[in-house]
């Protein structure tokens, strides 16, 4: 029975010995008894002590065993056993594993329905960045989970009228060269889809990885500083031809 409990069998050897005998033994006589080789009684009582299985005493001449009594030995290891499941549930629960996979996803009806769905599941937070028209699509959802309590901040490319708390707005410059849509999302600071037209068809990208959310949710507020900065500082910006030339290149 002992060694369903992860006692060797040398160990449960040793104990059975001992908490049968009525008396403390020595090594010699506990070798007699059990079996144990008298090379490997020393290293198998230690264990057994360590285990708190096994007792022993200092007299003068010679260490003497004895085993914790049955009843004893029985409750120590019920509550033993029950610490271990508790210790499996609990670490069971928690462990997690990251899903660093990148989905990749076509068609922009596909997309579309992809996006609704992720801000339909957010919890906590929603970042969208988007162009005026297709901002426009999620406005809606986006002011009932604001209300429901979610946390909503929004980057426009284009002017927008909305009642949505945190909204940042950005309007390129007519001759901007490098004008492409696009459509950024990030939900619960977890799960990032990514949208952008290549050869004039949607495409995108929908990942939990940690590096890629870290990357995103930068470029997200890269986007929200430089169109609260381009808000309050136009003129001066586009009056500098270095940082205008800088600025025309920008992908929106």
């Amino acid at each position: 029975m002992l060694q369903k409990f992860g006692f060797s069998q040398y160990e449960s050897k040793v104990y059975e010995v001992l908490v049968a005998s009525e008396e403390p033994m020595d090594a010699t006589t506990i070798v007699k008894y059990s079996g144990v080789p008298k090379a490997k009684i020393y290293e198998v009582i230690s264990r057994m002590v360590e285990k708190g299985m096994v007792m022993e005493a200092i007299p003068e001449k010679k260490k003497l065993y004895t085993a914790l009594p049955l009843p004893l030995a029985i409750e120590k290891l019920s509550a033993e056993f029950q610490e271990s499941i508790k210790e499996l549930k609990e670490s069971t629960h928690k462990k997690t594993f990251a899903d660093d996979r990148v989905w990749s996803l076509k068609v922009d009806s596909s997309i579309r329905a992809q996006s609704i769905q992720l801000i339909q599941e957010a919890k906590e937070s929603i970042r969208l960045s988007a162009w005026k028209d297709d901002f426009i699509e999620y406005l809606p959802l986006l002011e009932k989970k604001e209300k429901d309590g979610v946390a909503v901040e929004g980057l426009v490319i284009g002017e927008l009228q909305t009642g949505l708390s945190h909204i940042h707005t950005l309007i390129p410059a007519q001759e901007h060269e490098a004008l492409e849509k696009s459509r950024l999302i990030i939900i619960d600071g977890e799960i990032v889809l990514f949208a952008g037209v290549e050869n004039e068809s949607w495409q995108a990208i929908k990942t939990m990885s940690r590096p890629f959310v870290k990357v995103f949710t930068e470029f997200f507020y890269h986007d929200a500083a430089l169109a609260k900065i381009n808000e309050k500082h136009y003129d001066l910006l586009m009056g500098d031809e270095e940082i205008r030339t800088i600025l025309m290149r920008l992908r929106y």
